[in-house]
């Protein structure tokens, strides 16, 4: 029991929680992510096909990474800590 009760006291003698990137901005990096990843995915799709898609495959990519911290910033926003 002498374990948990160090323990418990190390837990409340810890500073709070504070987030790098403040709440209220996520839904504003939300929007301009998931906005960027529209305008690339439309431009993606508007490419012409190469024989070796370099261009294709780098467009793809950072739509999709941009997508994903996207989506991770909107389930933030709306209280769905991932």
């Amino acid at each position: 029991m002498d374990n948990y009760e160090a323990i418990q006291a190390l837990h409340k003698s810890l500073p709070p929680f504070a987030p790098y990137v403040p709440a209220s901005l996520l839904p504003s990096i939300a929007l301009i992510l998931l906005a960027s990843t529209f305008a690339l995915t439309f431009y993606f799709s508007t490419l012409p096909k190469d024989t070796f898609p370099l261009r294709e495959t780098a467009v793809a990519s950072l739509a999709s990474v941009l997508g994903g911290f996207g989506v991770v910033a909107l389930f933030c926003s709306v209280g769905v800590n991932v």
